[in-house]
């Protein structure tokens, strides 16, 4: 989708459709009363009648039949109510806006900013995420019915008296159609995309950024290089894992980053069946979606390279299958990690913790000086916290605080849990260092933080459950929709952004 910014009267944009948003109760106000007068009062006439209300997510929309506005269509979008209006209202907007646009088989969108209740640099951000991931579909292997589809939007107008839109509009489109990648990955079934293929597109990103280099180990490598743990989970399925490396190293760093490397990690598990602790068939439905850490940070990684940040970052994957075979690891197993630390393994479907181990201490060993990893890692974690929170727990609570601000301006909001070193008897072993889960049915998202953190070194490092909200069984009636969400791109591009200052 093209995304330009225009400061010219929203009556003269020449589009499918012209948005405009009102909050509850409606004020004919700014740009709603200048359509108003250039629609012969329709707008009021509507709002006194009560069909125009300004509820959250509402759409009327107005045909112009080209009498005193350009474009062919008004939409007038509910904010929801004024006094609590913010920039995930805007969004929502945005992404009720593009949609009926597709309802009525439009291709290009106009968005007025002005008389938003955020200022125009966050009006232009969120509107293009609410448009761009918005009108977000994946079918392509849909073959009945192609003539009747809506064909994706073409272009987005931010109209704007406010010079700092563009620039904010611009930026937000790189981070969002990054977003939009990870969720294609997302969705591609898993006969289709394994860790092959996941390090294909590692190697395709690192060719598009001259400071970019990619490195990618084969099962043979992991396994030589002492990662027992990630072996252990690779060494059932015939699809070999794939441990990938990306990193960056800009020609000048930025002064507040003259010291940091970011680490970001992924959990890459391209299909998750449990091992012998199999799954249950309802459960294993949807676990194409367990390499979702993996496609937020290779996706947010090609973002931060086309943003050009002055910022070094290493970013690192484990991606695998965990199947069964005669060679699958087994229950009572005992591994060990490429730190020396000793697993014993008390349930197969508790693997992701065991890529990451691995992979966090070889993100450590590169030089990464603040790391955060990305797994859908646990089923409590969405009994804690439902869809909308992703948990987050780590060490140094600066890093952690950074983290969920980033998250807050980028629209991926984020919840802390704790850490306490009482949960290490929940994964106490009597033969080994550690075991990997517990029987007991208790802090299941915190208790895997805790085993996370005998593998990342010392420093800061935060980690990242999106477990709820990488994946969405049923859409929130927001802009994201039903899927995968690409949740975690714009927090790490948005982190990345601040780290340089």
């Amino acid at each position: 989708m093209k995304i330009s910014t225009s400061a010219a009267a929203p009556a003269t944009a020449n589009v499918d459709m012209l948005a405009v948003a009102v909050a509850k109760p409606v004020a004919l106000e700014g740009a709603v009363a200048e359509l108003d007068r250039a629609l012969g009062g329709t707008i009021g006439r509507l709002v006194k009648a009560g069909e125009i209300r300004g509820t959250a997510g509402q759409v009327t929309v107005l045909h112009t039949e080209g009498k005193g506005v350009r474009a062919r269509r008004v939409a007038v979008v509910g904010l929801g109510k004024r006094l609590t209006a913010d920039a995930e209202s805007v969004r929502n907007a945005a992404g009720a806006a593009v949609r009926s646009l597709a309802g009525v088989r439009g291709r290009t969108l106009a968005f007025v900013l002005d008389g938003l209740p955020v200022d125009a640099a966050v009006a232009a951000r969120c509107a293009v995420d609410g448009a761009v991931i918005g009108s977000y579909r994946f079918d392509r292997f849909k073959t009945s019915k192609t003539a009747d589809r809506p064909k994706p939007p073409t272009g987005l107008v931010l109209l704007s008296q406010e010079r700092a839109a563009g620039a904010a509009g611009r930026r937000a489109a790189v981070a969002a159609e990054a977003v939009n990648r990870a969720r294609d990955l997302q969705h591609m079934p898993p006969n289709l995309l394994g860790p092959e293929q996941l390090a294909e597109r590692a190697r395709a990103i690192a060719a598009a950024h001259p400071a970019m280099r990619v490195e990618v180990w084969d099962e043979k490598k992991i396994a030589a290089r002492g990662m027992g743990a990630f072996a252990a989970v690779a060494q059932a399925s015939s699809r070999p894992a794939r441990l990938i490396v990306l990193r960056h190293t800009p020609r000048s760093t930025a002064r507040a980053a003259r010291n940091v490397v970011l680490g970001m990690v992924g959990k890459g598990l391209t299909f998750d069946s449990g091992g012998y602790s199999l799954k249950p068939a309802t459960a294993m439905t949807g676990m194409k979606f367990d390499m979702s850490g993996a496609a937020a940070v290779l996706e947010a990684s090609d973002a931060i390279a086309q943003l050009q940040l002055p910022l070094k970052f290493v970013t690192v994957v484990g991606a695998t299958e965990n199947m069964i075979d005669t060679n699958a690891m087994r229950v009572d197993d005992v591994v060990t990690a490429a730190n020396g630390k000793t697993i014993e393994i008390s349930n197969t479907d508790a693997e992701g913790r065991l890529v990451l181990a691995d992979c966090l201490h070889h993100a450590r060993s590169l030089g990464a000086t603040h790391m955060v990893d990305l797994a859908t890692l646990t089923g409590g974690v969405v009994v804690a916290l439902g869809d909308y929170h992703a948990g987050l727990m780590g060490r140094d609570q600066e890093w952690i605080d950074r983290i969920m601000a980033a998250g807050e301006a980028a629209g991926e909001h984020t919840w802390q849990l704790p850490l306490h070193e009482t949960y290490k008897r929940l994964f106490r072993s009597d033969i080994a260092d550690m075991a990997n889960s517990s029987t007991m049915r208790m802090a299941q998202a915190p208790y895997a933080g805790q085993f996370l953190q005998e593998f990342a070194g010392d420093g800061a490092w935060a980690h990242l459950d999106i477990a709820g909200t990488a994946d969405l069984a049923r859409s929130r009636g927001d802009y994201v929709g039903k899927g995968g969400s690409g949740f975690g791109v714009r927090l790490l591009v948005e982190l990345a952004e601040a780290l340089c200052g």
